[in-house]
Formats: C-alpha cells, structure tokens, sequence
C-alpha cells in the first residue's frame, strides 16, 4: 500500500515555493525515501543514492555534476533533482548552492538520517536557500489509513468536539494497537501482532543499531546498550545524567554526547522545562521521550496490551508529545514545567499567537476533572487554551476541554 501523506507532502511543495532546496530529516525508516518518490510523481525528475559512491563522486566537480544532469535529467536543468542520504556526500552543500545559482528553474528535494552535524553544515552554506522539514513515523491518522481507509474517513471527520461513541470504540482499539506498535510503516503495514515485532527487531538491529555503532566506541558498547535500556524505562521523566552514567557505567560526558547522539538520529526527544519568574522550577533537567514507541517497546520487550502494562501512563504521555510536536508549527516550543513543590503540567506549547497548556491522564474517567496544577499554571501565565487529555471524555469542564488521546494531533 503506497500512503500519500498530504501534511509532508504539502510541507514540501510550499518549501519549494519559497526556496530552491527541501531537506527532509528524520530516522531511518520513517518514509522519507518514499515521500520523496511520491513527491516527484508527474515531474521531470532524477532520483540519486547519496550512499553510492559513484553517486557522491560526481559532486567532487561542479562539471562533473552539471553534465551528468544534463544527460539524465535534461539539457536545461530544469525540474527536479531528489538525493537520498545526501548526508554521506563529502562536500554537497557546496555544490548544492553553485547548482541553484546558476540554474533557477532547478529544484533539490534531499533526505538525510542518522547526521549530527551535517544539518548545521548544509544551514550555514545554505543560508536563504534551504526549507528543513522534520519527518516522523506515522501519525495516528496516518496509521489508521494503513489500517482500514473507512475508519480513516471518518476519523477525518472528527473534531476536537467529538464525544465518545459506539463509532469511536474501533478507533480506540486500534489506537491502542497503535501505542504498542508505534507508527514505522513497514510495521504498520501487518495487522500480524508477531510480524509487527520481527518487523521492529529487523529496523532495531539492521538500522538504528547498525547507524549508532558507527559513532560509539567499542569499550562503550555495553554501556550504550545499557544507557538505551534505561531511557526507554524513563520516558515522560526527568533525565538525570548523573544517575545515567552511574547505572550504566559510562563517563558523564560520555552520556552527554550519547544522549545528544540518539536525540539526532531522532530516536529520542528531551523536552526543555518551561521557566517562569513566578515559580521555583526545579534545575534544567530535560524530560525523555521516544520518536517512536514501537521501537521504544522493541528496546524494553514489552508488547503487552496497554491496559495491563505498569508503563502506560508514561506510553499515553509519550504518544501526546508526538502529536503535539507534529503539529506544533513554525516558532513555536513545546515545554513541560515543573516546580520543587510538585506542581506539574505535562506540556506548554507556546505558539506566536497562543499559549497552550495540556495534562495527560491514561486512565479512563467517570466523569469531568479539574486540576489545580493545571489551573494556577492556567491563570498565571496566561494560558489561551487548556486541555486535559484522557481516555475516554470528550466535554467542556468550566474553563478546560477533555479530549480523547487520539484527538489529540487535532489541536491545531
């Protein structure tokens, strides 16, 4: 099944109206390669493997390049011209920027995973002609398209005003599918339980281990594997680096660069704390969260049904913070905030014109709740918008709108 997925690929056609380069980035295996293709349906375009080395060998010319375009893709250089990978090009910023220069009419739509720091490389030479578009695994519409198109169309229907009914208890089931067996499309693709697990341990062992080996020292490889145990028993917590590197045995500053490395491979995601003046908010430590659940459930092996897990709060929590920030937009953060006297909020996501401010409960509730924590944060910082998002309510509670989980990603 090939699925169109319209929110990237309007992403990249607006880049494009703007700017003669889109880099789409994320993890391996999300569906950037596929996006591109899609993408380049009906157009004059040329599709290049950034991790061949003949492909990376003519961009060592600004020549070499240019004549090969003009033979495989046209005399004018027109049109568009995708490269997968393009990360592993020694030198392709460059000849990016020299390309788009000097041919107007030309378009480069490239994929990059696993960098750390070829993205600030490409920015700095790029400046002015460069969109970024960060790529995740599917979200639970997206999903839920894989799954059945008709349980699709209607959720497409759906709004942040739609309560619980006999019509949502399918989508409810396959949203839990979808938090134990997260988003990667290739996993997403088998209704076989069995077959979604081998999908996951073949991408956990062939490419996100294989990619992670090649910047971790064989002394720390225990250590490593150790350190990502630990983080996937963590997400929706406070990351303590001190107590990482204790219980996993690697130096602090290895941990530092560690977690660095796994947030660029797009593996995990580490919230910043909101600051206020108001408040004493506990010190700067970050909160963990995983890119995908699959693979985080991959990490833990645990693929029990989410109402018997121990776990599913923090999986609820992680699944909210991935819809969020899909859907964040441009200069806008997504915080937490906490304080030293165990006030808490989930998440703050402060957009240019609104402050949002959200709390996730996994469990499934009787009836309408409110939340000092989320209240006084609410009133303090002059918050638009306030949701609490559970398992089953969909209603207005005084000032705070209940929302189902897989709702969520319609906060707009």
């Amino acid at each position: 099944m090939i699925l169109k997925r319209e929110f990237y690929l309007q992403k990249i056609e607006t880049g494009f109206e703007h700017l003669p380069i889109v880099v789409l980035i994320g993890a391996r295996q999300v569906g950037k390669t596929s996006l591109m293709k899609i993408f380049s349906e009906g157009k004059k375009s040329l599709f290049l493997n950034g991790q061949d080395a003949e492909t990376a060998a003519l961009f060592e010319k600004l020549s070499t390049i240019e004549q090969y375009l003009k033979i495989y893709l046209n005399e004018e250089l027109s049109g568009l011209l995708l490269i997968d990978e393009f990360q592993y090009i020694n030198g392709v910023s460059t000849m990016l920027k020299l390309l788009t220069d000097k041919y107007e009419n030309l378009k480069i739509l490239c994929s990059g995973s696993s960098s750390l720091d070829i993205l600030q490389k490409v920015e700095e030479s790029l400046a002015g002609r460069l969109r970024v578009i960060e790529v995740f695994s599917l979200s639970f519409s997206e999903y839920l398209q894989f799954c059945d198109e008709k349980l699709h169309l209607l959720f497409q229907s759906f709004d942040l005003d739609t309560e619980n009914s006999a019509l949502t208890a399918s989508i409810e089931q396959i949203f839990d599918e979808y938090l134990i067996y997260g988003g990667l499309p290739r996993a997403a693709l088998t209704k076989n339980k069995t077959e979604k697990i081998e999908i996951l341990e073949d991408i956990y062992k062939t490419y996100l281990m294989h990619d992670v080996r090649n910047y971790i020292k064989n002394e720390h490889s225990v250590g490593f594997n150790k350190l990502l145990r630990i983080l996937a028993a963590q997400i929706g917590n406070l990351v303590n680096i001190n107590e990482l590197s204790r219980e996993s045995g690697l130096p602090y500053k290895v941990c530092e660069e560690y977690l660095y490395l796994l947030e660029q491979m797009y593996i995990i995601k580490l919230l910043e704390p909101y600051f206020t003046n108001k408040r004493k908010v506990i010190g700067k430590m970050k909160k963990i969260y995983f890119c995908d659940l699959g693979l985080r459930n991959m990490i833990q092996m645990n693929f029990n049904d989410i109402e018997f897990r121990a776990d599913n709060g923090a999986i609820f929590e992680n699944i909210v913070l991935l819809a969020l920030w899909r859907n964040k937009g441009a200069g806008s953060e997504l915080q937490f905030f906490r304080t030293a006297d165990g006030a808490e909020v989930d998440f703050i996501l402060s957009r240019p014109t609104e402050k949002i401010a959200l709390e996730c409960k996994s469990k499934k509730l009787t009836k309408p709740i409110s939340l000092k924590a989320l209240n006084n944060f609410s009133k303090e910082e002059n918050i638009t918008r306030k949701f609490i998002v559970n398992r089953n309510l969909n209603t207005v509670y005084g000032d705070t709108k209940l929302i189902q989980g897989f709702l969520a990603e319609k906060i707009v």
